[in-house]
């Protein structure tokens, strides 16, 4: 019995870190279609989380069935909850890739400002890195690892500061396309806050506490 429920848990784990795998390429998507203003790219993105959504689910049934039949105890339980909340965030931060995807299609048609685009593709560059560690930490066990993301967070979240900074001095004729690129940024940086998460569920799945990196990092 114990041997089948190892395998599950394996088994769960490593369908979650595809899921990860997916939610980085939705990052890399949104942000190149923003900046290349590639329309059909961005549909691809909005179409392309229907594939993350199947597999939350899959993975939130998987679990809800494991715990339904099996009693996990001490650190079988922390990567089973740990696994629960890794799944909600991964999945929200695939929201943020289909809404960055949106606003570049309702913005295609608007002026854009080159500064701030290449503010967002690094903003894009950083959030996929920090998703990247994020998983990484969790494979592993990483704590030091987990705990570098909240250096990564905050550049992410001084480019979003940057954003806002680069929109307020836009003239009147694209204040409508640099509001929806305030969005696009928030986005971004949200996804890097859930970065941060994952990372603590690091800390809490190795040492069975639960601490906070960054007051910056909550549920959205």
């Amino acid at each position: 019995m114990r041997v089948t429920f190892a395998e599950e848990l394996v088994e769960l784990e490593d369908a979650l870190q595809h899921e990860g795998e997916l939610v980085v390429r939705s990052i890399q998507a949104a942000t190149r279609a923003l900046v290349e203003n590639d329309l059909e790219l961005a549909d691809e993105v909005i179409a392309f989380d229907d594939d993350v959504d199947a597999r939350y689910v899959a993975i939130g049934r998987g679990i809800e069935s494991l715990l339904a039949r099996q009693t996990p105890v001490a650190s079988d339980l922390r990567l089973v909850l740990a696994m629960l909340h890794v799944n909600l965030h991964l999945e929200r931060m695939a929201d943020y890739c289909v809404t960055v995807a949106k606003l570049t299609k309702l913005a295609a048609d608007n002026a854009s400002d080159p500064k701030i685009v290449a503010n967002l593709a690094e903003m894009g560059v950083r959030a996929e890195e920090m998703t990247r560690v994020a998983l990484r930490s969790f494979q592993h066990r990483d704590i030091l690892r987990s705990e570098a993301l909240v250096e990564l967070d905050e550049l992410i979240d001084r480019a979003n500061r940057r954003a806002v900074e680069q929109v307020l001095e836009l003239d009147a004729e694209q204040r409508e396309w640099g509001l929806r690129m305030l969005v696009v940024s928030r986005c971004l940086e949200r996804i890097g806050d859930h970065a941060v998460d994952i990372g603590e569920q690091t800390a809490y799945l190795v040492t069975g506490e639960f601490r906070e990196f960054t007051d910056a990092s909550h549920p959205a």
